[in-house]
């Protein structure tokens, strides 16, 4: 059950805001909307100043499986929604070819803000620090805890640095089932950007065709809960 933290009564200290920042009230109620109404409020760092919007996570109530990357990009800070950009298009045909519908899936990030810089008339994207990633723990906990997820999926260093361990390591780990008090089942894999960032046409092939074989083994823990 959640409190009104966002986080389990058993779990980890609530996270706290940077210094000089606050919270918005919180929701008593286990509702995503609920949260997500709050969390467009959230001034826990500074990442809201430059951002248009808030981007909560997105998916079904129902969810069993959560993918959580590393923050919205431009494409998603603008819409609105997680995974709605390049990177989200990348995950698209992915999931399709590991045989995992999207629409059953929740898609968050650790971060809810666009963290960039300018570079002419273009936001650049910058890696969010460990204080914007831990003030903003509050959304993804609540996230979580609502939805009771028997699997959750790390896309990205910052992703699984949040949720498994700082020193967690992708490239060594990647596709494996982590055991964690946060879901029955754990796993880290690349984020869908880094697909997009290979150095030619035969990198990206072979670096998609690695993100695929770690979601069919996040499609075979699926079936498995059936």
């Amino acid at each position: 059950m959640l409190s009104q933290t966002g986080v389990s009564e058993n779990g980890p200290p609530a996270p706290a805001p940077e210094p000089g920042h606050h919270y918005p009230d919180l929701p008593e109620t286990k509702s995503l909307s609920a949260w997500r109404d709050a969390a467009a409020h959230c001034r826990a760092c500074d990442l809201w100043k430059n951002a248009t919007q808030t981007v909560f996570g997105e998916g079904r109530r129902t969810a069993k499986v959560v993918f959580v990357g590393e923050q919205p990009g431009d494409r998603e800070d603008i819409a609105g929604k997680p995974f709605v950009g390049p990177a989200g298009r990348v995950l698209d045909e992915a999931l399709a070819a590991a045989g995992i519908d999207r629409d059953t899936v929740y898609l968050t990030n650790a971060v809810k803000h666009f963290k960039w810089r300018p570079a002419g008339k273009r936001r650049l994207h910058e890696k969010p620090n460990r204080s914007e990633i831990a003030a903003c723990r509050l959304w993804l906990d609540a996230e979580i805890g609502i939805l009771n997820p028997q699997v959750v999926v790390c896309l990205g260093a910052t992703a699984a640095q949040a949720l498994i361990s700082p020193t967690f390591k992708v490239t060594k780990r990647r596709g494996m089932l982590i055991p964690s008090a946060i879901a029955p089942h754990l796993m880290a894999t690349v984020h869908p950007s880094s697909v997009l960032r290979a150095p030619d046409d035969a990198a990206r092939e072979r670096e998609m065709k690695l993100f695929v074989a770690d979601l069919k083994a996040v499609a075979k823990v699926i079936r498995g809960l059936a």
